[in-house]
Parts: structure tokens; sequence; C-alpha cells
């Protein structure tokens, strides 16, 4: 045994390494490795320089080896016996290590077969150890520096020698170390996709994080975005972003300026821009004409419809005076120019604007000025030149919540509440004009004090104009039908009617147009079937089925308001004494628009004529109007920013159609005519239902008409209508007013003026214009 040991096992020279390049003796096709359980003490030598992957791989090639070994000897015993037919081994499939013993049948050799069957056992056993022992030492070499030196010198040299320690491998060890790098591979891949599948995670829990704080800081920056980059203007001491004034003068019609009181408004007309006229919206009444400047909407579209009105759906009533009922969100409809700005981040301040306290949308202005009645002109002037020394952007030590607005809306009530109170023409309106004319002219003298002038936009609007009223101009609604019939009425100085019963609608309808057709000084309409389409008053819920229109300066008017046949008797006056709320287009429900500032850099005194959208009921009257439904796309470009849709068409810049000039300047229209009778008068103009509740004034804080005493006024010469109205009777042509009509004594009246100014110089033809009013 020993003899056979050292003819097998090869002699080692002093170099270690250069042992695991020789090639070691025995059978090459034998394995290297040996069974697990009679090698105990080797394997844990090698164990001990082994990682889980090598046992793993040991593990299998012994299973390998064994299947190998069971093959050889299988073959072996076949040889030597005289039979082709191998030995039986039942229970090979159920203990894979355990081999059936050779039958006793198997001949006379089966004991010498076993005994060179061991022997050869021992022989391959010994070299085995002696290969383990060897690689044992090269697996310790290979630890300790880190890598198979011996691999790596047959790698440098080219080739693997036949037979060495690294080359000598069975087709087991080359399937093995395949299976290995395979494995290695599969490995590697597994750990790839791990890592790319953690850092996806990580990527979209990032992303995901980023897009809700992306959110939270929207919605809580909304309305308050960054003022984005804009031109900036500089008046010598701080830098100003594109900033307009819109003030709105409540009531104040347009041919108020031709009365010689307001000569900073006409020299602001002289140094800017605009129409002999604005058009309102119907109804001509403050707070949708205010809204619909706001929004650019019909109030149709925006839902205040008028003064006061019935929502069928809320299921409530609308009333302008009582905040209560009226300054809740759910009734503004639209997107006001406060809104628009707030979100596109520009800094608003409202003072008094009618709907701004109803905080539409959830978002409030910088600057919110609640209604004031009493509050002096003056004071509404230094508030406004107190927001425009409000620090700017400029400023890195400013607050935010203390910085320059750049809108500044104001709305002036004064001229509406003397109409109302006094009537158009009387002294007091006059008297107010002038204060409001002088108001104007302060805050222009502040922007100049502050280099502002050509800073600064201004825009100066009214909402609608004003008429006489008479208690010769009345209609009593009790006598024409039974408001036993009626749930809910709208409207003042027009009635709009909600019948209890739809059944009732037509018949109402009827009797309502048969009386119109008799007295002359009304008419009816159905919203749903002949309401006038340039009137933009249909097509909304809120509006009532069922309107009586009066003509401009009539009004409708119940028994429990003011009893008409009582009061004549009485000698007592109707109140209010001026009154709107009429076909817009009327000559006496005109507003103004005059516009001037960076924004509009047109030749001073620039008359803008713009196109109509619908049939004009005047055709006499210049074509140089501008709807109101315009006044929200012309301040939005003035501040550069985005409008909301809206009807209107108009944008910047303006397109000038010439200058102002006497022959540009509309006839002033004149107030009606009394009635001498329920049919002495025929309409002046086709109109539309409005929405007005009976208030002195639109101004919240004024209430329902009273009764006065005192001698009905009795209108002078001046004060017949710039379109006269006519009887309904037959023959009524006949009569002086045919003769005496409205364009013919204006026109006389304009040239009485331009030959005494050209008589006495300008300044006395002033003097003369304002002794004739």
């Amino acid at each position: 045994m020993t003899a056979a040991a050292d003819m097998t096992s090869p002699t080692l020279s002093p170099g270690a390494e250069a042992s695991f390049l020789t090639p070691s003796n025995g059978n090459d096709d034998r394995s290297i490795h040996s069974e697990q359980d009679t090698d105990s003490e080797d394997d844990s030598v090698l164990g001990a320089a082994r990682t889980s992957a090598d046992i793993r791989e040991h593990d299998r090639r012994v299973l390998l080896e064994e299947d190998e070994r069971d093959q050889m000897l299988t073959e072996n015993r076949l040889g030597r016996r005289g039979s082709g037919l191998a030995l039986p081994n039942p229970f090979k499939k159920l203990m894979g290590k355990t081999y059936g013993k050779v039958s006793a049948e198997s001949g006379p050799s089966s004991e010498s077969l076993s005994n060179n069957a061991d022997s050869e056992e021992k022989e391959r056993r010994r070299q085995r150890r002696a290969r383990r022992q060897d690689k044992k030492d090269r697996l310790t070499e290979a630890a300790a520096h880190g890598e198979d030196r011996g691999l790596m010198y047959e790698m440098e040299e080219g080739f693997l020698k036949e037979g060495s320690a690294t080359g000598e491998s069975s087709n087991t060890e080359d399937l093995s170390d395949v299976d290995k790098n395979e494995l290695h591979g599969v490995n590697d891949k597994s750990k790839q996709r791990r890592k790319w599948g953690r850092l996806c995670y990580i990527s979209v829990l990032i992303l995901l994080a980023f897009v809700l704080l992306s959110l939270g800081a929207w919605k809580l920056s909304m309305g308050r975005r960054k003022i984005p980059v804009q031109t900036m203007f500089n008046n010598g001491t701080a830098l100003f972003a594109p900033t307009t004034i819109l003030i709105s003068l409540d009531g104040f019609r347009a041919d108020f300026l031709q009365r010689g009181i307001t000569p900073r408004l006409n020299s602001f007309v002289a140094e800017g821009i605009s129409p002999v006229y604005m058009l309102p919206s119907f109804p001509s009444v403050t707070f949708p004409n205010h809204y619909t400047l706001a929004t650019g909407l019909y109030p149709e579209s925006h839902g205040i419809v008028g003064n006061t009105f019935w929502d069928p759906e809320l299921k409530r009533e609308f009333y302008y005076t009582d905040p209560s009922r009226s300054m809740q969100p759910e009734w503004w409809g639209g997107e006001p120019i406060w809104v628009t700005a707030e979100k596109q981040g520009i800094r608003t301040a409202i003072h008094m604007w009618p709907g701004s306290e109803a905080h539409i949308m959830d978002l409030e202005p910088s600057f919110l000025d609640t209604f004031k009645s009493k509050e002096p002109l003056l004071d509404k002037v230094d508030r406004v030149l107190e927001l425009l020394d409000k620090p700017g952007q400029e400023d890195e030590s400013a607050l935010i919540a203390d910085m320059r607005p750049q809108l500044i809306a104001a709305y002036v009530p004064n001229v509406d509440s003397a109409g109302h109170k006094y009537g158009p023409n009387s002294t007091e309106m006059r008297a107010t004009i002038s204060s409001v004319d002088n108001m104007i002219d302060q805050l222009f003298i502040g922007l100049e004090e502050r280099n502002l002038t050509e800073v600064v936009n201004v825009v100066i609007v009214s909402d609608h104009g004003m008429a006489t009223t008479s208690t010769d101009r009345l209609v009593q609604l009790d006598d024409l039908i039974d408001l036993n019939l009626i749930e809910h009425t709208d409207g003042w100085p027009l009635y709009g009617l909600r019948p209890k019963s739809a059944d009732d609608l037509m018949p109402l309808y009827d009797t309502l147009s048969a009386a119109a057709k008799a007295h002359g000084n009304f008419e009816v309409y159905l919203r749903d079937t002949n309401m006038p389409e340039r009137y933009h008053f249909s097509k909304n819920e809120r509006i009532a089925p069922l309107w009586i229109v009066p003509n401009t300066g009539w009004a409708i008017v119940t028994k429990k308001d003011f009893n008409i046949a009582t009061a004549k008797a009485e000698g007592k006056e109707y109140h209010p004494k001026g009154l709107h709320g009429y076909d817009h287009e009327n000559p006496l429900m005109r507003a103004i628009f005059i516009a001037r500032g960076p924004a509009f850099p047109h030749s001073p005194n620039s008359r803008v004529e713009v196109f109509r959208k619908c049939h004009d009921p005047y055709p006499s009257l210049p074509l140089t109007s501008i709807e109101n439904t315009e006044v929200y796309n012309i301040v939005c470009d003035t501040l550069n920013l985005t409008p909301q849709p809206n009807n209107g068409t108009l944008r910047l810049p303006l397109k000038p159609v010439g200058a102002h000039s006497p022959e540009t300047t509309p006839e002033e229209p004149l107030d009606p005519l009394p009635s001498d009778g329920p049919s002495t008068s025929k309409p002046t103009s086709t109109v539309d239902p409005s929405i007005d509740r009976p208030v002195v004034s639109d101004v919240p804080g004024v209430d329902r008409p009273v009764i006065s005493q005192g001698t009905p006024e009795t209108p002078t010469a001046s004060k017949v209508p710039g379109a006269p109205e006519t009887t309904g009777e037959a023959g009524a042509g006949d009569g002086i007013w045919d003769m005496l009509d409205g364009d013919y004594i204006a026109g006389k009246l304009e040239e009485f003026r331009n030959w005494l100014s050209g008589f006495l110089g300008s300044s006395g033809g002033a003097g003369q214009k304002e002794k004739e009013e």
C-alpha cells in the first residue's frame, strides 16, 4: 500500500508553487473529488477555506461523481462476466448511495472482481487526498494573495498545462466551472435588477413627494403667485410696474360733460382717448352693470340680472341693499377683474366696488374697502394716493402685505344719489357733478406731484345715465292685472312678473299686451318668446318670465307704493326724481369711458369708434360708442393680464378714428314730455326689460320711493326730449311738438351757442352755456 502510494503520489519539489503547474499521476479521467462521508478530516480543513458557494458546488460534484462511479463499476463488471446482463439493483432508485450486492450466481470471478475494485478505489482515494492537499495549499495561498497565481501564470503563458492542478479537469469539473460562471452571472443580473428596482422605487417616491409638495405649494399660493417679469416705469424716486386706476362715477350720464361744469373731465377727454359715449348693459341699473364692468359678461351670463331678483333654484331673493341677501358668492358668476389679477400675481385694491365684498371664488383683493355711503369725496382721493405711495417691488425691505397694488378700482356713488333724490337737471345735481369733477382734479394733481402722469393708467367710466320722473308718467299696475296671481315681482321701474301658476302666464301676457296697445307708454315681453335679442336678457332662469317695460322716463308702480289718482288729487310729487333701468341704448342712459396713460399711446383728444353688435334703434346716432362689456378686456390689457372668456371683443391698442369735435358730439338729450292722459304718448323707443326694485337710489342704504307734497314740476323748453314722445291718438301729429321736435330745438340751441361763443369768446360762451343749463 505504501509503495503504491509512493508510485501514485508525486514528489513535490521545494518550490510549492511550482507543483501547482505540474501534472499529477493517475488516471486523467478520474474525479478529483471524494465522498464526503469517508474524508471528514480533509473536509473540515477544506471547509475552513471554502465559501458557501464552494460548498454547494462541492456537494453537486459529489453527487455527479457517485453517478459516474456507479457507471464505471457497472461497466467493469460487465467486462469481467461472460454475460452481457448487468446485475439488477432494485434499491438504486430509492437509495442513491446504496448499491445492491452482486448475486452469487454471477460466476467464480466475483470475489476477485470485488477485491480489485476495492484496491482500485483505495488507490483513487490516495490520489484524491494528495490532490486535495495540493488544492488546499493553493486555495490557502490564493486567499492570502487575493488571486489564483497559478491560474494567472498559465493564462499569461497562453494555455493551460495538461495535467496541471488548474488544467486537469474532468468533464464534470469543466461543467462545474461553466455552471459556476452561469450562477455568478445570474446572481449578478439578479443583484443588478434588485439594484435598479430599488433605484426606481426610490425615484418614484421622490417624484411623488415632489408632486405632492408642488400641489400643496400651488394650493397655498393660488392667487398669490409670483409676479411675472414686467416693464417697469420710473417716476424718479421709485419703480412702478404697470399700474391702472379704474374709477366708476355711478349715474354719470355722458352728456353731463357738455354742461360746462366739468373742466377737469373735459381736459381729461382732450388728453386721452374715448368714445363719444359708452353703452351700459341691460338692465341699466347699478349692480348688474358694475359687475359687467368687472367681468366683461352680460348680466344674463354673470347672474346679477338686477338690483333685486328671485332665484328659483336657490329659492331666495337677491336684494342689493341687504348684505345678508346679496354678499354671498353663490350669487356672483364669472370672474371679476380683481380675482383675475390676484390669480396672476397682481395685487389689487378695491374701494367700495359693488360685489367686492362677496368673497367671490374665495379670493380677496389685497386691499378691500367696504361700502361707506357718507364718505367724503376727497377721502377717496387720499385713499388712492395712499395706495400709490406704498412701497413697490424695488423695495426689498417691504412686507408683501403692504406692497403697492397695481390695480386700484374705486366706486363713487354721489352723482347717482343726487340724481335719484333731486333729478338729473336739478341745481343739486349740478353741484354734485361739479364736486365730483373737483375730486378728479385733486387726484390728477396728486399724480402730477408724484410724477406719475405718464406712469399710471387712469380709466374713468360710469355705469348708466339718468332720466327725470314725473307723476304724469306713471303706470298703475293694479289697474292692469290682478296682483293676487303674482308670486314674485322683480325690478323697478320695470316689472318682472312670476305668476303663481304657469297656466296664468299667457293670459297675463295677453291682458298686458292689450293694455300696452291702449296705453302706449310701456311694452310687454315674454322672456322665452319675444325678448329683444339686443338686450341679452333671456338666457337665465333668474330673469322673470314676463316683463312690463315702460318708456324712458315712465315708471310702473303699485297702489301700495304710490296711488297715482290720490297723489294727483292731493298735488303730491313722485319720488325718486330721477330713474334709470330703461332701454340701455336710449340717449338718457348713456355712460362714459375715458382713458389715458402708457397703455393708451394715442394722440390727445382721440376718438375711438367701435362697431355695433346689433341693430341700432336710434339710427340717427353716430356709431362711435363702446359697450361696457369691453372694459374688462381693456383693463386686463393695461396690466398684461390674461382675461377670462367674456362677451367683449375689443383689445388694446384702441384704434382712433379721429379727434373729438363739435361735429362728432351727439346732441344733448332732453327729458321726456309729461303725459296728459293714459294714452297721450307713445314709446320713444323699443325698450327691454330691466331688473330693479323701487328704491330712491342704487346706492345701498337708500330705500323705497316716497310721496312728497308740492307742485308737480313743469318742464321748461330746455327739457324737451331729444327723441320726443308723440301721442298715440289719431291726428296727434298736428300738434306743435311735431314741429318743434328734439332734433330741431337741439340744433338751434347748438347754433346759438356757437354764435355766442364766437361773439363773446370761449369764456363767455362757457358762461352762457352754464346759464342756459
